[in-house]
């Protein structure tokens, strides 16, 4: 299933920022913690691929769940 998300952008005088937000559903399934930094990788026009690195991935694995 997949879940359909809008591309923003903000235009300021001197910048342009383009956004991408992660659905709730898609964040909690990838276990993204906040202030996490990933890659953008350009396979083709069509095909954009979200890369992780594998050592913070091996290393959130082994961390201890927090409790909410």
């Amino acid at each position: 299933m997949g879940y359909p998300t809008r591309v923003q952008l903000i235009q300021r005088e001197e910048s342009q920022q383009w956004y991408i937000n992660f659905p709730a559903p898609i964040a909690r399934a990838m276990e993204f913690s906040k202030g996490e930094v990933v890659e953008w990788v350009i396979q083709d026009r069509h095909t954009l691929t979200l890369h992780r690195e594998e050592e913070r991935r091996a290393t959130q694995a082994a961390a201890p769940k927090k409790k909410r």
